[in-house]
């Protein structure tokens, strides 16, 4: 846990900002993978950590009520049947004390607690739930038919919390470097050690111990495939031959809960062909340019925008693409190779605050998300402001079933030579990423550098 203080501090500014009412934040609970005692690693709610610091805990609910100035931590400790199966456990008053309150009360309270306040006329501020269970328990607790919920979700609690979350504060960055290090970890041993002739979930599988040895976990499932073609392929039984590219995006989180996401793209054999090599360096030379562009006060969505002319004008220099780039990217021409958006938000939740809402954490009332074709994919595209934490991440993918569909449909027809492209149906999909903090005057990578040019991976294949 961070300091006392942090948590303070950080209660007193949401308290400050929605004035009155109740603000609830329920902690996740186990999810059961195949019965209901066998369960998925445990996962704290983000919110719920950021405010408490309180993680490893499941069936926990966080309630600060604005007008009494009540905080109060609804749990149970463990019983002594209980510590016949996990140990001993400390007690949620130790918990509290260290995140610098005072009340905790059994679990079965906080119903009847909610229902004397809310009789009272008291209105109670939650986010919108991102599991059923939590969604059928604020049902209950609340007494709104479960068909609602979402519609009565806290925009006030959630423009507070995306206002307040979404800088990084100083303590806040040293732990993203500390998962971004540990990622990159994962990242230098796949390419030292992928070999021809093991399979995808061979390689996933050691990067997940590597994961879980940093103290933390997977940030998310991890994707590694010689398909790369397909934007979220995860691992499977599928064997590496010579000859193909390894796509491996993956990132582990730490142990108070910060996440890194990265991407490499590298051979299976020793070396990229010359072709593997020439498109590679279309997507590094897109990733390069955004990341110059990074600054204060700059749009996302344009950064966006430049990295897809970047990669139309390395596409037309390689004669799959043709025509002013400018124009091919105004018509979404590029999004037959570049389907998905340029980043995201980073920090306790992969892709941060996202169950949120992308209109509140990506965009403003000003700059609404697209709803056309690889545009809807981007998550973060409203100014950039100093302590952003994000991801970069361009990438070429030759989907054979998307260049099929768009040549079917006479789709783009000024501006991609489908004859060329045909030769590209087998080729996969390459991308780049790395994590970037904004600072006052552009940007600074997060966690120490890995190699990212070709060479660079080359010699570090033939190590």
């Amino acid at each position: 846990m961070f300091p006392k203080n942090t948590y303070v501090n950080r209660r007193n500014t949401l308290k400050q900002t929605l004035k009155s009412g109740i603000i609830l934040f329920p902690g996740n609970g186990e999810s059961s993978m195949n019965y209901a005692d066998n369960w998925y690693p445990f996962k704290q709610d983000s919110s719920f950590l950021y405010y408490t610091g309180i993680d490893h805990i499941p069936d926990l609910y966080f309630l600060i009520n604005i007008d009494t100035g009540e905080e109060i931590l609804f749990g149970n400790n463990a019983t002594p049947e209980e510590k016949v199966w996990i140990g001993s456990a400390e007690k949620l008053e130790s918990f509290a004390e260290k995140s610098g309150f005072s009340t905790v009360k059994p679990l079965d309270q906080v119903a009847s607690y909610l229902k004397t306040q809310v009789a009272k006329g008291q209105q109670v501020h939650y986010l919108p739930p991102y599991r059923s269970a939590q969604k059928i328990a604020i049902s209950e607790l609340l007494d709104i038919p479960i068909q609602e919920v979402e519609a009565k979700k806290s925009v006030a609690l959630i423009q507070a919390i995306v206002t307040q979350r979404e800088r990084k504060s100083a303590e806040e960055l040293v732990q993203l470097e500390e998962a971004v290090n540990i990622t990159r970890k994962m990242h230098e041993y796949a390419i030292i050690n992928t070999k021809a002739g093991m399979t995808e979930m061979q390689m996933a599988g050691t990067l997940n111990g590597i994961a879980v040895s940093g103290g933390g976990g997977l940030a998310f499932p991890i994707i590694l495939t010689k398909d790369g073609q397909y934007l979220h392929n995860h691992a499977t039984t599928a064997v590496l031959s010579e000859g193909d590219l390894v796509l491996c995006d993956c990132g582990a989180y730490n142990t108070m809960g910060y996440g890194g996401d990265m991407t490499r793209t590298f051979p299976a054999g020793k070396t990229f062909s010359p072709l593997q090599k020439d498109v590679y360096n279309i997507v590094l030379n897109a990733h390069e340019s955004a990341i110059d562009a990074l600054k204060p006060g700059t749009r996302f969505k344009d950064i966006h925008l430049l990295a897809s002319k970047k990669l139309v004008e390395g596409l037309t220099d390689l004669g799959l693409m043709k025509g002013d780039a400018d124009e091919a990217v105004a018509a979404g021409a590029h999004t037959l190779f570049f389907q998905c958006g340029l980043g995201h938000m980073m920090g306790l939740d992969i892709h941060d605050m996202e169950n949120m809402g992308e209109q509140y954490v990506g965009y403003t009332p000003e700059l609404k998300k697209s709803t056309e074709f690889g545009l809807k994919s981007l998550r973060l595209g409203k100014e950039l402001q100093e302590d952003f934490v994000l991801t970069v991440e361009p990438g070429l993918y030759f989907n054979p079933f998307l260049i099929d569909e768009r040549r079917a449909q006479k789709k783009y027809m000024d501006f991609v030579n489908y004859d060329e492209v045909e030769k590209f149906k087998s080729f996969g999909g390459i991308r780049v990423e790395e994590d970037f903090v904004i600072t006052k005057d552009g940007s600074k990578l997060l966690g120490e550098p890995l190699a990212k040019t070709p060479e660079a991976i080359e010699k570090l294949r033939n190590n």
